[in-house]
């Protein structure tokens, strides 16, 4: 393993800000792995962290595919996710909407022109991305339908589902879909939710990344991986049912991301916050398996509290 940093750039008020990556390997260009672009993403960096310290042991062990090199930067913002903010702490812009970056503009546009040059001409790219809308995922890929998406390969990591979006036209500046126009076959990586670490999903995310890496010849057959995973379920997000908020209030919550539920079971009731009432009862209008819950403990009318994945 080399331990490099990777960009660095001078801070008025504090030490410099710096963007470490970790090399594994030489050769060719095989993976590179993007953990935490937001401040919050405190999942996506400890199973970054939890993979730097396998590829190490696989790579004593001589695990590793000859002549092929795996990139791993478990943080590109150290600096909001050290006052726990979501977006970059001068100005709340988002790295993640600035690719592919621009070496001349505001300071968040740098930064992604720097990560952006760094991750160009991997084969793969895998970004431990988080969703705008807060709560807890199922385990699953994600991949933008640019063209130039490879479906078939995203069921390599052998995870449940593989979600499709089509992209707005703001989606245009995130990493997953440049890394796609400039020829890399990127895949989004979620699961858990941002803000507390969740042992077992990240063991499930990491064990994901090393079944690829294996499947693609990346890593070695006979190296330790988990067992053959999923066959998954291929679907485009539009197809989710969406449960949102029919009141405002407190929110009490009776099902958990992952439960299969039937059309009409009690999923959430909401209660008003001063009289103390129940003034919504939260219920399942598909069967399905929830695919996302909400984690916030107010609701506000209007907002996704669930998602129904319904096949």
């Amino acid at each position: 393993m080399k331990e490099e940093i990777l960009f660095s750039m001078k801070s008025p008020f504090r030490d410099d800000f710096r963007i470490k990556g970790y090399r594994f390997g030489k050769g060719r260009k095989g993976m590179a792995i993007v953990g935490a672009l937001r401040g919050d993403e405190v999942q996506q960096l400890y199973t970054c962290s939890q993979l730097v310290k396998e590829l190490q042991a696989i790579e004593r062990r001589g695990g590793l595919a000859e002549g092929t090199e795996i990139l791993v930067i478990p943080s590109a913002n150290p600096f909001s996710m050290n006052i726990n903010k979501r977006f970059w702490a001068m100005d709340g812009t988002d790295i993640n909407r600035m690719f592919p970056g621009y070496d001349q503009g505001e300071t968040t546009q740098r930064i992604a022109a720097a990560i952006f040059q760094l991750v160009q001409g991997y084969e793969y790219g895998v970004q431990m991305a988080s969703s705008y809308v807060a709560g807890r995922y199922m385990p699953h890929v994600k991949i933008l339908h640019t063209g130039y998406e490879d479906v078939q390969t995203a069921g390599l990591f052998g995870l449940p589902y593989v979600c499709v979006r089509q992209p707005l036209p703001f989606d245009t500046t995130l990493l997953n879909y440049n890394w796609q126009i400039w020829e890399t076959k990127a895949y989004s990586l979620y699961g858990g939710s941002n803000d507390c670490i969740d042992v077992q999903v990240s063991r499930e995310v990491q064990e994901a990344i090393l079944r690829f890496l294996m499947r693609t010849g990346l890593m070695k057959t006979d190296c330790r991986t988990s067992a053959d995973g999923f066959r998954p379920m291929v679907f485009d997000e539009s197809e989710l049912e969406v449960i949102q908020a029919p009141a405002p209030g407190l929110l009490f919550r009776f099902r958990q991301a992952g439960d299969r539920v039937e059309k009409g079971d009690l999923l959430a009731q909401i209660v008003h916050p001063y009289l103390g009432k129940t003034v919504a009862a939260v219920t399942a209008t598909v069967s399905g398996r929830l695919f996302f819950t909400t984690d916030r403990p107010l609701a506000l009318k209007g907002t996704p509290l669930f998602k129904i994945c319904r096949r």
